[in-house]
């Protein structure tokens, strides 16, 4: 009989201790549950342990964990100075920015836990300079001061900022650090409203709104009851009085369309919710809202779902919402994603995605974007971004190679027609056991973050490689290596493969295929686009092809490569590690 972990809506709540899903081995600071009349939600994140002290000059090391394949790299964000792992402690629910003037600065946030004897948290954050190759962890913003629920995005100009929760007195305000040094350091903050598990995105588009910040959190636990929404019209000078959004959303994401229409998601009274607001972009006007639009995924949201489920003291993944702001044919379409527990049928998580053609009004059926057999397996934290050209990618964690273990690994897939079709599931990391390093919390946390770009994705997540909980940073390079053959052996497209090795010093090789005979140009570029090689520049015969590159002379870095063969051009990324 499936457990049902959480049933959504203020008037469907009920106690997790009555339906009996409280975990086996839980603690009260940690789980959001629910009072016996089942009107109020208890916090997820407030201060229990105090601070401890942890000098790294006396802490143990070991090596890092890292990992590449064609297609993907991973590091560990949370190391030393010299790039060693930090044994003892812990970090989860990480949230990434990445510089839209210089993708080579990229900095995340976490929640840092100094010692896994104590669940005392604090914004943890690491900063890179050459595209994810080497991080560095100077610590966290405000040492000794409790803080939770990291979320951090990017503005036009490439200024980070990090909104972080904390607990004053009896209650939650959030505060927002700026940084202009790409995550190196931060400012004092920014008093932001706030409240627990808020969310925040700053408006990129060309519309009125550039530049504006927006941000809403759980109404029973604000800083501003009954509001639970704010607005900074000023580039996070300052951030207004709070709002109310119709259908109480919470355990969502926000999303800025192309014409700086604003987007928020989350579990509202019986479903998902998705509500608009078409006014939040003019800052001469008052917020204001459209009425919620609920959407089916065929599921619910899985939160506390006791010591046999992956994520015991958490959620298992928030709701996810995006929009397409490309020039493509599916400008302005949106789309809504999360990890939910089926109605349909009897598997505990499986990742679902529905989209809207006409700008929220009506929504398609569900489709599940996990394309395994079992109906047993958990697909959970499911996170979605979408690239600049349209392309949306997901990823999510998955048990499915380890059946009767809740051991998971990182799974991904992509649609390239407004979620109409998915790519094949491609497995991405080895399996680990998501119950291992524990900081006095039975969870890894309750969302990663994923930003897209057309030439892949970058993501901050969780694992317990090694048997510690640590964040690492990934790049998902797009497409995934494929090569197709007509029955002769022939090449039946042209296709530009990922290098390998990558990251590589000096040399790495490049595989492509033409179809037919073609003029080739393969040419290499940095970051802000200028031609640093030309690889190959002639006239091929169909086939498979290779090329190495030596980088002796190139400085550690991201690059691009490009192919163009008649109609085809492809680029791809490629890393310089020295």
């Amino acid at each position: 009989m499936k457990q049902k972990s959480i049933v959504l809506g203020m008037a469907l709540l009920i106690s997790a201790a009555h339906a009996g899903n409280r975990p086996s081995n839980s603690d009260s600071l940690n789980e959001s549950i629910y009072d016996p009349v089942g009107r109020r939600r208890m916090p997820l994140e407030f201060r229990d342990d105090a601070f401890i002290a942890t000098p790294r000059n006396g802490a143990r090391f070991s090596p890092a964990y890292t990992f590449s394949s064609p297609n993907f790299f991973t590091t560990q964000v949370n190391v030393d100075a010299l790039g060693h792992n930090i044994v003892g402690d812990a970090a989860n629910e990480p949230s990434i920015a990445v510089d839209p003037t210089n993708p080579n600065r990229i900095a995340i946030g976490w929640r840092q836990f100094n010692t896994i004897t104590s669940n005392f948290r604090q914004a943890g954050y690491g900063y890179t300079t050459d595209g994810g190759l080497r991080w560095r962890f100077p610590g966290v913003i405000e040492p000794g001061v409790f803080r939770s629920d990291p979320v951090l995005d990017a503005d036009r100009n490439g200024n980070f900022y990090y909104n972080s929760l904390t607990q004053v007195g009896g209650g939650f305000q959030c505060n927002v650090f700026k940084s202009t040094t790409g995550g190196a350091t931060w400012n004092t903050g920014t008093f932001a409203q706030g409240g627990d598990k808020q969310w925040m995105v700053i408006d990129k588009t060309n519309s009125i709104g550039e530049g504006n910040h927006y941000a809403f959190w759980t109404s029973s636990f604000s800083a501003c009851a009954p509001g639970f929404f704010t607005r900074s019209k000023n580039r996070g000078a300052s951030y207004e009085s709070c709002g109310i959004i119709p259908g109480d959303p919470f355990w969502g994401t926000l999303a800025v369309g192309p014409s700086g229409e604003l987007y928020v998601c989350g579990v509202g009274d019986t479903s998902l919710v998705v509500v608009k607001s078409k006014s939040a972009s003019d800052t001469s006007r008052v917020v204001s809202w459209g009425a919620p639009t609920p959407v089916s995924l065929d599921g619910l949201l899985v939160a506390f779902a006791g010591i046999s489920s992956p994520n015991p003291g958490g959620l298992h993944g928030q709701a996810w919402i995006a929009t397409d702001v490309s020039n493509g044919p599916y400008r302005g379409y949106v789309y809504l994603l999360a990890s939910v527990e089926r109605n349909s049928n009897p598997d505990p998580l499986d990742v679902m995605f529905a989209r809207s053609t006409n700008g929220g009004q009506t929504w398609s059926a569900p489709v599940r974007v996990n394309n395994d057999a079992s109906t047993s397996a958990w697909q959970w934290f499911g996170t979605m971004s979408v690239a600049p050209s349209g392309r949306i990618d997901v990823v999510w964690l998955d048990t499915r190679d380890n059946p009767g273990s809740l051991n998971s690994s990182l799974y991904y897939s992509y649609s390239t027609n407004a979620g109409v079709s998915w790519s094949p599931n491609a497995r991405l990391s080895q399996s680990f056991d998501p119950h291992l390093g524990w900081p006095q919390q039975n969870k890894m946390g309750d969302y990663f973050h994923m930003i897209s770009d057309n030439g892949g994705a970058h993501l901050a997540w969780a694992a317990t490689f090694g048997g510690e909980q640590n964040v690492y940073y990934s790049y998902i390079d797009f497409p995934l290596t494929e090569v197709e053959e007509d029955q002769n052996g022939v090449p039946s497209t042209f296709s530009l493969s990922q290098n390998y090795p990558n990251p590589f010093n000096p040399t790495t090789e490049i595989r492509y295929q033409t179809s037919e005979v073609s003029h080739v140009t393969l040419k290499v570029f940095d970051v802000l686009g200028r031609e640093v090689a030309t690889l190959v520049s002639e006239k091929m015969n169909a086939g498979e092809h290779s090329v190495r590159v030596d980088a002796t002379n190139f400085p550690s870095g991201v690059y691009f490569y490009r192919m163009d063969a008649g109609e085809f051009k492809h680029t791809r990324r490629l890393v310089v590690l020295k």
